[in-house]
Parts: C-alpha cells; structure tokens; sequence
C-alpha cells in the first residue's frame, strides 16, 4: 500500500469546486475544463487527491486528474458523512467538508482510484439511459392498464408512448452492443460471461458496465462490492440472521433475475438452489445464495480467462 504524506480534499458541486490543501489552505475554483486543468498543473504527484463520487459533477475533475497523472480516490458520500457523524463534526458547509475529505485521505487512506475506462464509462451511460426508458414504460404500461376506460384520446397517447418508448428501448439496446463490439476488452469479456447458463444480454451489459473490478478482487470483496455478501447481526447474547446490504444494488438485481433463470437451467447453480431448500431455507435466501455463487463464478472466468464449465 502507497502511504501518501498528504492528502487534499475537494468537495465538489456543479459551479464550484472547494479545495482544502494542508500546504495552501483553501482555494475554490469553476468547476470548468480549463479551471481544473490549470490547477491540476500545480499539485504535485505525491499527493492523495479525496472527493465524494457525485456522478456527472465529478467529471471534470476525474478527467483532468488523471490527464495530470494525480492519484485520486472517489469516496462514497455516506461513508464520509458518517465519519464527520463520528468525529463530532456536525456542521456542514462547502470548506468543512473539503477540510473532512483531505482528514479522511490521511486517516484512512482510501484506495486511489483505478484509471478510467472510456468504453466502460460510455456503457454505463448507455444502460442508465436504458434503465430510465424501461422504467417510464412500466409506468406507462401501467397507466394503459388502468384508462380501459378512459377518453380515446388518453388511450390513444398512452399507446402511442409505449410504442415510442420501445423503439427507443430496442435502439439503446443496439448502441450497447455496438460499444461492446467495437472494444476488444469489453467484447471478450461478454463471450466469458455469456457462457454461463442463467446469465443473458442485459445481465452482462450490466455487469461489464458497473463490475470493472471483476476478476481483480477476491470473491468476498466481490460479493461486497455488490452487496451480496452476507453480515452477521450479533451481540451480547442475541444472535441474529445475517443479511446482505449496501453494494451496487443495480448489479445485485441483474444477478437476482440471472439467479431465476440459473436456478432452473444451470446444473451447478440448481444443486447450491436445492440443497438449501432441502435444509429448510426460504426461497428468496436461496436465490441471492446463488445470486453471489454466480458472481463469484463470473468473477473466476474472467480472472482466468476462460469460459465456464459445467
């Protein structure tokens, strides 16, 4: 593990970018290209760069960090306001907030950020846009469901939307493709994983999309990843189930669905599924147990290379 001497905290908003270095104090800038790019010129590289992950607002500054050849590491909100909570800090403005970034850079040392990937990052704006789609036509569906009865203009619309929203839906679903084709990495991952029985297109999409960490991490730190790893709730002398929580709850749905399926058709998945009904285990325990033996699997055939075997 790189010890870095020190470590600079950003909190980042749309406008604005607030800056705690240690050396310099505080500093606040455009969240612009240009802004950003001119700054980065001035930090040296021995340093540990902490923001909070804010989606499309960190963008900049992801790309010009990493222009500069800067280490940066891109935190979970939750996680650092949850150490403010235990710190005692409980105010909030834009300047404590990067001041508890850079304390947390060099208190826990989070691990910097693996560099970007453009085709990984341009599919996973593709399947959230795929996910925003799907999501208005179930409502829209709904919505027809419901105006059997109403005016045939209403009718009328709903029909004509949901026919949109599925051309749109089958359009995604080919620029998705086309960016797995068209990456050597990508499309050579997607083969592997679409060898498993039980794991289809939109799983994999998926999943290449938001696990870039797959077949890097061990198979717990995997499964953690997509909150499919199991803690137990003990104390004194209570002893409690252990639950799954946190992770990348689009991923753990993906694998869910992918659960249904290889629970029925995939021999190896079929037997862990069976073997834990017959010890008296509720179903839907079952399936995110073979939810997480099929993460691990996917895990295995990408770190090795090679497709699975029954």
């Amino acid at each position: 593990m790189t010890i870095y001497p020190s470590s600079i905290g950003i909190d980042v908003s749309n406008a604005f970018l607030d800056i705690f270095d240690p050396s310099a104090g505080f500093a606040r800038i455009a969240n612009t290209p240009q802004a950003v790019t001119h700054w980065s010129a001035s930090v040296t590289p021995a340093r540990l760069i902490v923001f909070e992950a804010t989606g499309e607002y960190d963008r900049v500054l992801r790309d010009a960090l990493e222009a500069a050849g800067l280490v940066y590491s891109r935190i979970n909100p939750v996680q650092a306001r949850r150490y403010a909570q235990a710190t005692g800090q409980l105010a909030k403005t834009d300047r404590i907030d990067a001041a508890l970034l850079a304390e947390i850079g060099s208190r826990l040392a989070p691990t910097p950020q693996a560099r970007s990937e453009p085709d990984r990052e341009r599919l996973v704006e593709l399947g959230r846009r795929r996910d925003q789609l799907v999501a208005q036509r179930a409502c829209e569906r709904t919505r027809l469901k419901e105006s059997q009865n109403a005016d045939a203009i209403v009718h009328e619309s709903l029909q004509s939307h949901l026919d949109w929203l599925d051309t749109a839906i089958a359009a995604m679903d080919d620029e998705i493709a086309r960016q797995i084709a068209q990456s050597d990495t990508l499309r050579g991952e997607a083969e592997l994983l679409l060898s498993v029985p039980g794991v289809g297109i939109q799983t994999t999409h998926t999943v290449l999309a938001l696990m870039p960490e797959l077949g890097r991490r061990r198979p717990g730190a995997i499964a953690a990843l997509a909150g499919l790893a199991p803690y137990n709730r003990d104390s004194g002398t209570v002893r409690g189930q252990r639950r799954i929580q946190g992770g990348r709850s689009r991923v753990r749905r993906a694998l869910y669905m992918a659960a249904l399926i290889a629970s029925r058709f995939n021999a190896r998945m079929k037997r862990v599924y069976q073997r834990l009904l017959d010890a008296g285990k509720p179903k839907k325990l079952a399936l995110i147990a073979v939810a997480r033996k099929l993460l691990i699997t996917l895990n295995a055939i990408i770190r090795d290379q090679r497709p699975f075997q029954a």
